[in-house]
């Protein structure tokens, strides 16, 4: 391969110009790169409106980066790679490495399209700081337990950030292009998209709330988290440049900052190890745990309408900003399953339609944690009681009267406890206490 023969740059979950180690490797290839974007169906259907409209803003910053020279086609990826790459006679197509389910197959299907093509498939770096399936145990096996894996990963050291930018190469002029799509039309208010805004966010925190995320990144109350994720999700920051940042810093705030980093990849390990639990119980004694069928009870909690002010808060947040605090996801994730005795997968999928951060191994396997089906999983029997949970995370109730205009007249954390409930506030649609004894019971007959 010489320099002089273009090659093609394949964007996936990396829409950035910065430290993206595809880039660099294909900039070593050839000084002539075309950035190539496949609009592909078989993931846009199952995405929420959300997360389309933030992918196609992050897609408008990316071209303007590369001075409107992203092709962007729309199709089966095993022949729209290949034809692009014979459009311009490339040598190669280069990537980042895509470790899902869906991806891993799809890679396979378009690296054999380009070998019968004699066009070489070049993966380098993937969306994580170490490409799951890289740690594992001294016998070869892959990790159940968050704790020795990010013993392991820790000790497994990363590269360092990659030193690349819009001037790195020449950006060959598309053939042919659609123009960015339309955004969805959605209620939800969105985070500003693209490479800047992620590295933006990223400064700001450094600037400020690092110094409290250990306390405050439980506190839905507070803006004490780091916003990234939704640019995690789809590569506008790399989590090499954030871990670089926090190098040498031993502040709680930014250990904590590296251990919840730690815990995307080792979902991301676990999904490449066992593929099959984006869908299926991680234990598979769970697939004989009793699950009641009530639509109405699904469809209250998906409106927010429990009559729990901390579960209807989070529901709301989803809804409005395509987001949720993470503790509170855990809180309505734990009111679905264990206080309304529905199966994990209809919340998991109900979050990956409303959220603009929607990531198949996190959203899936921190369903299942919650569940109880999944590895590393909390104890069955710490189930989260909802109005507890609030008073100790929301002790005001800031956050519940943020997102439930019914109770903004509610002072303090009487908010959590409600005497006199306004009339257009629905009273608890369960007891607590009893749906626990009932979810202990149920949980009992599968292990017993």
């Amino acid at each position: 391969m010489t320099r002089e023969a273009p090659v093609v740059l394949w964007f996936r979950r990396d829409l950035r110009l910065g430290d993206h180690a595809a880039l660099l490797e294909a900039s070593r290839h050839s000084k002539h790169v075309l950035a190539l974007y496949v609009l592909d169906e078989a993931l846009l259907k199952p995405g929420g409106a959300p997360r389309e409209a933030f992918l196609y803003g992050c897609l408008e910053k990316l071209n303007e980066q590369l001075g409107g020279r992203l092709m962007l086609v729309r199709g089966e990826p095993a022949a729209e790679v290949v034809r692009a790459a014979r459009e311009i006679g490339a040598a190669a197509v280069h990537v980042s490495a895509d470790t899902g389910p869906y991806g891993r197959r799809r890679d396979a299907a378009v690296a054999e399209a380009l070998a019968e093509n004699n066009i070489d498939w070049v993966e380098t770096g993937s969306p994580y700081a170490v490409t799951p399936g890289r740690v594992t145990k001294p016998d070869g096996s892959p990790y159940r337990v968050f704790t020795p894996f990010h013993r392991a990963w820790t000790a497994h050291g990363r590269h360092s950030p990659a030193d690349t930018g819009p001037s790195l190469v020449d950006w060959v002029v598309p053939p042919r292009s659609l123009g960015i799509p339309r955004p969805p039309r959605v209620s939800a208010v969105l985070p500003e998209p693209g490479e800047r805004a992620a590295l933006n966010g990223w400064h700001d925190f450094l600037d400020g709330p690092i110094e409290t995320y250990d306390a405050d990144r439980d506190r839905p109350d507070r803006d004490g988290t780091t916003r990234l994720s939704p640019y995690l999700r789809w590569g506008c920051v790399h989590p090499r440049t954030l871990l670089a940042d926090l190098d040498g810093d031993d502040r709680p705030g930014a250990k904590s900052l590296r251990g919840e980093l730690c815990w995307r990849e080792f979902h991301a390990d676990v999904l490449w190890h066992r593929p099959e639990t984006a869908r299926e119980n991680y234990d598979r004694r769970f697939d004989a745990m009793t699950y009641d069928d009530d639509r109405e009870a699904f469809e209250r909690w998906c409106a927010g309408r429990t009559g729990y002010p901390i579960v209807d808060a989070g529901m709301r947040q989803l809804l409005a900003e395509g987001w949720m605090h993470n503790r509170v996801r855990m809180v309505v994730a734990s009111f679905l399953v264990k206080d309304l005795h529905l199966p994990w997968w209809l919340g998991a999928r109900h979050f990956m339609k409303h959220l603009v951060d929607g990531d198949l191994a996190s959203n899936q396997l921190n369903w299942q944690w919650v569940a109880g089906s999944g590895t590393d999983a909390a104890p069955y029997f710490r189930i989260f009681n909802p109005t507890t949970q609030g008073e100790k995370f929301d002790p005001q109730g800031n956050y519940v009267r943020k997102y439930v205009p019914e109770l903004r007249g509610v002072p303090g954390k009487a908010v959590h406890q409600l005497k006199d409930r306004p009339a257009d506030y629905p009273a608890p649609m369960v007891d607590h206490a009893h749906e626990r004894r009932v979810s202990l019971e149920r949980y009992g007959k599968i292990t017993s």
